[in-house]
């Protein structure tokens, strides 16, 4: 029995996930910006819907955010900001479970920019699931539970590191994995 046996009830139940994934400036989410969301929302069935954007930071793409995510200045310029752009993904994850690799990191930025946008609640209303806790209760003799070495060890296909989207398709299967996996495995 695991912490997340619940999750495995709602999973073969009716429930709806969203897994996403944040690519930001920096990693501070009171200085730094969001400049991309990606979100897949699924259910036992498989994937339901997809939410990708860039986000225009309003500051200059700094040079080490780049090398990690290759997010330049040119591919946010004319983008909306996160004002008009956090509104539309709550809209995307109501009423579902969502579900990021180290969730307080990106739930993090989200209630940090609910305070700008002024939104009816301080913080993410929805239940959230951390795919890094969940690796290491799963597959604890692993050295690394980043979300790439993850991938690694268990075979599931990258695409596009370190891009929103990419990263929330990686961190879904790495859920589903979880949730199906025998507590032996790995």
């Amino acid at each position: 029995m695991t912490s997340f046996d619940n999750a495995l009830k709602a999973y073969n139940g009716n429930a709806s996930f969203v897994a996403f994934d944040l690519e930001t400036t920096g990693l501070d989410p009171v200085n730094d910006q969001i400049v991309e969301i990606g979100a897949i929302k699924f259910d036992r069935r498989g994937p339901i819907a997809r939410f990708s954007v860039l986000v225009n930071p309003g500051i200059p793409m700094p040079a080490e955010a780049v090398k990690v995510n290759n997010i330049t200045d040119e591919m946010l310029a004319g983008k909306s900001g996160i004002e008009k752009v956090l509104p539309d993904f709550l809209q995307f994850i109501d009423g579902s479970t969502v579900i990021a690799h180290n969730a307080p990191f990106d739930c993090g930025f989200i209630n940090e920019k609910l305070k700008i946008i002024r939104a009816p609640y301080p913080s993410l209303p929805n239940p959230v699931i951390d795919t890094l806790a969940f690796s290491r209760e799963k597959f604890p003799a692993l050295k690394s539970h980043s979300l790439q070495n993850l991938a690694a060890a268990l075979n599931i296909s990258a695409r596009d590191a370190h891009r929103a989207e990419d990263d929330a398709r990686l961190c879904m299967e790495l859920f589903k994995y979880c949730l199906n996996c025998d507590d032996k495995a790995a």
